[in-house]
């Protein structure tokens, strides 16, 4: 229970490192935000209704969140080509870059927490989070009848 405690701590803070890059950014971009532009960046040309199940959200705030995210210009929408009533999203040039901007700036402060741990630590942290990934994944697939 106490390493769970830890790591639930761990978590917390990088989320919060995460959140402060994402703010530090050019736009200034919010949780939501953030999350919509990763998500498009992963599946692109995702329509309103599919983005909002992606992100766990009702379509009124999904349509509300990509108007702001186009207002901004980095998300754009586009008329299906087969399809006039169906509107897929996509990044602009500018919605990617500040994915970019976020992940550097990310990439900075994790960078100096981890030049600030001990070697050995930073070794066997990098350690125990392969093993992690390995077995979530594995769980994962268990879950989804694909495991061993």
């Amino acid at each position: 229970m106490a390493l769970a405690q830890a790591m639930a701590d761990a978590v917390d803070s990088l989320a919060t490192l995460w959140a402060v890059a994402a703010q530090g950014a050019s736009p200034r971009l919010s949780p939501h935000q953030l999350r919509a532009l990763r998500t498009l960046e992963r599946e692109p040309g995702l329509n309103l209704t599919a983005l909002a199940g992606a992100m766990d959200i009702g379509p009124p705030t999904a349509s509300r969140l990509c108007d702001r995210l186009e207002a901004a210009g980095l998300v754009e929408r586009e008329s299906h080509p087969r399809n006039r009533r169906v509107v897929r999203l996509h990044l602009t040039r500018q919605g990617r870059q500040a994915l970019e901007e976020v992940a550097r700036r990310r990439t900075r402060r994790l960078a100096v927490v981890l030049g600030a741990m001990d070697p050995a630590e930073r070794e066997a942290l990098g350690r125990g989070l392969r093993g992690f990934l390995d077995a979530q994944d594995t769980r994962t697939g268990e879950e989804n009848g694909t495991g061993s």
